[in-house]
């Protein structure tokens, strides 16, 4: 599926002074808050702060990491990190919980994709589905398969206009009861129409999930390890989707496997539930509650100093925390003085938030409409027509795709904040240009050398895994400013599933009217068009707080 909006400066451990004061400004006498001003009104040199005094980012013992230091040009698409560099540091045992909660909502929606693909075999067998009504028609299938993702479009258009109000924590909470109420509906359906309704609402656990998770991983955790971790959290939903597929080959044969199938979901979703309710709010989120003025300014800063404690794992109002709060709250009421005190509804689509959708909306809309639902549709096929044995049975198919998967994605996972996003992105979707032209080549002109095929398969799932997969959902996660950041992020997903909805339907008839050979050329030019996109709009975040990502890359 986030943090404080202000326009905090470059650190340098080494100097507490504007290395070029403005007349009237002696070197000893820097701006007492450590704002960068320019954004909001005058726009003198940034200033340079010491490291202790970054808002909600420093204090952080045990491990070290980089965060370059760049000038205001060196943000723009393609821009190279700066060589000086500051120290961070944090400790990894602060940081686990905060992500594997959150996490735990991806794994779901992976789970449901994956343990899916099994239970519309095992629902329409008269000998397995344990049911009279088994005899579904392809509507019927359609509507059970695809009823989750009715539910998280439905449910991305409800968190819209409440994201705000709901806060990164009771979102998640709400999410991982949708879960769990939808997967023991469905499991326990007596006849379609239940069934269906459990999905439905399962569909809108994903929703809400999707959208809360990234927001509060990125609020929550370090900057220079944000990467990594929404990452983490995409490698999270390939191991549903793996989760589901072993599941469904164990209970493939089991009458009524697909309320198994189904209610393994339950579970786990009670454990994200009664893991956020252990984990402290955004205090992010608690800060710019209370510069909207939506409650006394003081107990909002009591909260967010204790949110912050827990979080880093400090005593309850260490001197810390209080500082980094103290500091948040100064830089938030200058980014807000000229400004509503909220973001109006429509306040997505203007300056700088509208830069922001133009940017993580484009990735999560090239990330369908590349044909990465239909390119999975032609997988069994492929392996077949190569001669591997694994193929005549589709859950051990789905399997070995599903750990090829999880490879790749473990490789953008490590390498995330270390190249950063722009090279995985420019790398993976030129390699997903290529394997849908090879695609095309084999059902055109290539049909005697199914091999071709099976690496071009290979090709586009390794290439997407380690670029639009994980790098989409990150960059959504971190490009939004605070003030739209729970409404751009609600958009973002419900673009996604929306597009994700719209290719799988219309797959069947383009098929039927193109052939498979020019939907897949049809697809390599989209995909041509989200590479040229990538390259001339996406920018580098690799290594900056979201306070820098809005002050120098949105400005």
């Amino acid at each position: 599926m986030a943090c404080v909006c202000s326009s905090i400066v470059n650190i340098s451990p080494r100097r507490a002074y504007p290395p070029n004061p403005r007349p009237g400004m002696s070197a000893r006498s820097p701006n007492r808050t450590g704002i960068r001003l320019g954004a909001y009104g005058p726009k003198p040199r940034a200033l340079l702060v010491p490291k202790s005094s970054i808002p909600l980012l420093s204090g952080l013992p045990k491990i070290k990491s980089n965060v370059g230091a760049r000038s205001q040009g060196e943000y723009s698409s393609g821009g190279e990190a700066a060589e000086s560099v500051s120290q961070e540091e944090f400790s990894w045992s602060s940081v686990v919980l905060p992500f594997l909660f959150p996490a735990l909502g991806g794994l779901l929606f992976g789970y449901d994709i994956g343990a899916t693909s099994g239970a519309a075999i095992s629902l329409q067998s008269p000998v397995l589905s344990g049911t009279t009504w088994y005899d579904l028609s392809a509507v019927q299938l359609g509507l059970v398969v695809s009823g989750s993702l009715y539910g998280a479009v439905l449910g991305s258009l409800l968190v819209y206009p409440i994201a705000d109000f709901l806060g990164r924590r009771r979102e998640l909470i709400i999410a991982a009861s949708f879960y769990a109420l939808g997967s023991a509906v469905t499991s326990f359906a007596p006849g379609l129409g239940v069934l269906l309704l459990g999905r439905l609402v399962y569909g809108l656990g994903i929703g809400l999930a999707m959208h809360g998770a990234p927001l509060y991983i990125a609020e929550t955790c370090p900057s220079q390890i944000r990467g990594t971790l929404i990452s983490l959290k995409e490698l999270f939903i390939v191991l549903g989707i793996l989760l589901g597929y072993f599941v469904g080959s164990f209970q493939i044969d089991v009458v009524a496997g697909w309320r198994y199938m189904y209610g393994v979901s339950v579970p786990i979703a009670l454990l994200m539930g009664i893991g956020m309710l252990s984990l402290p709010p955004s205090p992010r989120w608690l800060l710019l509650r209370a510069v909207q003025g939506k409650g006394p300014l003081q107990d909002y800063k009591e909260k967010a100093i204790l949110a912050l404690g827990k979080l880093r794992g400090r005593p309850a109002g260490d001197k810390v925390s209080v500082e980094q709060v103290e500091e948040t709250i100064v830089s938030l009421k200058s980014a807000f003085a000229e400004e509503e005190s909220q973001g109006s509804f429509l306040e997505v689509f203007q300056g700088a938030s509208l830069k922001a959708f133009v940017i993580g909306g484009g990735l999560v809309l090239f990330q369908q409409i590349t044909g990465q639902p239909s390119v999975l549709y032609y997988a069994g096929p492929i392996l077949q027509s190569a001669g591997f044995s694994a193929a005549a049975d589709a859950t051990r198919v789905s399997v070995v795709i599903g750990v090829f998967k999880l490879l790749m994605t473990w490789i953008a996972v490590l390498k995330v904040d270390d190249l950063g996003r722009r090279p995985l992105l420019i790398g993976g979707v030129g390699g997903i240009a290529l394997s849908l032209f090879l695609l095309f080549s084999y059902y055109k002109f290539l049909g005697g050398l199914p091999y071709v095929a099976v690496a071009a398969l290979l090709l586009y799932v390794g290439c997407y895994q380690i670029s639009f997969g994980p790098i989409s959902w990150l960059m959504v996660s971190e490009i939004f400013p605070l003030r739209t950041r729970g409404r751009g992020i609600s958009l973002a997903v419900l673009t996604n599933f929306g597009s994700n909805a719209i290719v799988t339907f219309a797959f069947s008839p383009l098929k039927e009217a193109l052939g498979a050979d020019n939907v897949f050329l049809l697809f390599g030019a989209i995909a041509l068009l989200s590479l040229l996109f990538v390259i001339l709009q996406v920018p580098e975040t690799k290594g900056l707080s979201l306070e820098e990502i809005e002050s120098k890359i949105l400005k």
